[in-house]
């Protein structure tokens, strides 16, 4: 049903790739984040769930088809159809079917559901393409509800010392799954950078409850942000732009954190182990509840993940991908802006 090829993905009987590394002809993609959605292609094929961030990410001349979750699409006698895959708003797993044969290609997905996207949805198949960011037995997360509390607390203690609060979090899915945990929260005010804003009001756009948040270019020099939380991409750490805050703390949501040692090499006040991405217990549960008699591993620990599941008596390979970035998430949407200024 599918090969590997110099694009990605590629599916020969529909003719069309999967979140491909180049642009081609007719590309399917999973979500919006950088790694997968690629500027270029000449036509697309994506979930209606995630028009406007995806819109952000590829312009307004992009020629993409919009089709609802569970809509079969006839492309040269294969069924392609987008299934929730909980990642960020409007991620989706792809399936194919094709004389009787299925397969189902993840692209990032977490089982937790959460406020700002559709949950992830388990598709029966025969060969089934995860992901394996975090593909370790190390990475296992706890409930949400409690890293959420952690990072209410942690803001509530620097507001009662004068400080503001900046936490740190992927610009497309992060930092929204961060304001809408602490949805209802009266603690103080809350910022954003702009890269965060911009598609913040795209998830608002999308019917997404968020609490209300102001972009820190728009206030004014000499402005106490003391008791406030500001939502930043990793990329603002360091930078000037955070200056302004006067006495400040920092944090990083990340399933990253999870690894003694990684807060203290960014020079973190806190560090609150939160992720977009399947955890080891949850990566095993879902390859289990697929049913898949092979499993194609990408992104991530692929080639332990895929010895592990061959122990286990399936068939499976690692396929390496051209972007083996961080993986939680991306930065690059307009990240850099205001971090000069």
């Amino acid at each position: 049903m599918l090969t590997v090829t110099q694009s990605g993905l590629y599916c020969p009987a529909a003719g069309i790739y999967i979140d491909p590394w180049s642009p081609v002809d007719r590309a399917v993609i999973t979500h919006a984040h950088g790694d997968h959605a690629r500027w270029g292609s000449r036509h697309y094929l994506a979930s209606r769930a995630g028009e406007r961030v995806l819109r952000t990410r590829l312009g307004t001349d992009a020629s993409i088809e919009l089709v609802d979750y569970g809509q079969p699409v006839d492309v040269n006698g294969v069924s392609v159809t987008l299934v929730p895959a909980g990642h960020i708003l409007g991620s989706a797993q792809v399936r194919l079917e094709h004389r009787g044969e299925v397969w189902v290609v993840s692209g990032d997905y977490k089982t937790e559901p959460d406020p700002t996207c559709a949950p992830f949805e388990v598709v029966r198949c025969h060969t089934f393409v995860t992901e394996s960011t975090f593909g370790l037995p190390i990475y296992t997360w706890r409930p949400q509800t409690e890293v959420f509390a952690e990072l209410l607390d942690w803001w509530r203690d620097n507001a009662a010392e004068g400080r503001a609060s900046v936490v740190y979090g992927y610009a497309l899915g992060k930092a929204q799954r961060i304001l809408a945990g602490v949805l209802g929260a009266e603690i103080g005010p809350i910022y954003t950078h702009g890269a965060v804003e911009r598609l913040t009001q795209d998830y608002r756009d999308a019917g997404v409850s968020l609490p209300l948040t102001t972009p820190v270019v728009t206030m004014p020099r000499g402005t106490s942000f003391a008791g406030s939380l500001i939502v930043a991409p990793p990329s603002a750490a360091g930078s000037t732009w955070l200056r302004r805050f006067g006495n400040y703390s920092t944090a990083f949501a990340s399933g990253w954190m999870r690894v003694r040692g990684a807060r203290r090499r960014r020079a973190l006040d806190r560090g609150f182990v939160l992720s977009d991405h399947v955890d080891w217990p949850s990566l095993m549960n879902t390859v289990d509840a697929t049913g898949a008699e092979c499993v194609w591993v990408t992104h991530g620990y692929r080639e332990p993940v895929a010895r592990y599941l061959e122990e286990r008596g399936l068939r499976t390979s690692a396929i390496a991908s051209q972007w083996e970035g961080e993986g939680e998430g991306d930065d690059d949407a307009g990240a850099g802006e205001e971090t000069t200024s």
